[in-house]
């Protein structure tokens, strides 16, 4: 576990389990070892901060390449804080460039670590669950590690969007983990993979009870 990684599980992670006592159900179904995918929905930004205060291995996250590439002093902080906490940077280009963070992705889970994805792709406009992208399914297959549902319950009450810092409120934050899904021999053609994208999806809603809507969650811009 990168240090500063450690050091906020200690400090912050600590914080948010006894300040907001997070019900957590599913523990059990976390590889004590080994490569794995968490895919869950996603309500705040909060989602990141309780999951990997509950998660108890490195849980690395995607960071955008702008914190890796910044200059002076503002710039040098930001990328020794995303490489200290193992952060994946993922370019906001699209194409090419956005595949980078599934090429640094890969090597990762491969070599025993764990990564956090939102299949919907942003978070969701109003509490509901939107269609799940592909790339979840595709990192998965190619990296030949299961995927392990992820509900978060009661994060956008905590964090709205707007909000910088999680209200004081205890009990009202729930993460559930359900069955791992297994990935290994599966094919990586399109139809394949739209089919496991909607599988997680389909126990992501188990875990949340959240309304599904089987298309894409509009970005934020779109919602207004």
């Amino acid at each position: 576990m990168p240090l500063l990684y450690s050091i906020g599980k200690v400090t912050v992670g600590n914080l948010l389990m006894v300040g907001w006592q997070p019900h957590v159900e599913g523990l059990e179904f976390l590889p004590a070892t080994g490569g794995a995918i968490f895919a869950g929905n996603h309500l705040s930004v909060a989602d990141e901060l309780f999951l990997g205060a509950v998660v108890p291995r490195h849980l690395a996250f995607w960071a955008k390449s702008d914190y890796f590439t910044g200059t002076g002093v503002k710039g040098f902080l930001n990328r020794t804080l995303m490489e200290g906490l193992g952060a994946i940077r993922v370019e906001r280009a699209g194409g090419r460039a956005a595949l980078t963070a599934f090429d640094a992705a890969i090597p990762a889970l491969q070599g025993g670590d764990l990564v956090a994805v939102y299949p919907e792709g942003t978070r969701s406009p109003d509490g509901r669950l939107y269609r799940g992208r592909t790339g979840v399914a595709r990192l998965a297959v190619a990296a030949g590690v299961p995927i392990i549902p992820v509900g978060m319950i009661g994060t956008e009450k905590v964090q709205p969007i707007g909000r910088l810092v999680p209200k004081p409120m205890r009990g009202v934050i729930s993460v559930k983990f359900g069955k791992p899904i297994d990935t290994v021999g599966r094919s990586d053609d399109r139809t394949a993979l739209r089919e496991l994208t909607d599988q997680v999806m389909s126990e992501i809603q188990k875990l949340t009870g959240q309304e599904y809507i089987p298309r894409y969650a509009p970005k934020r811009d779109e919602a207004a």
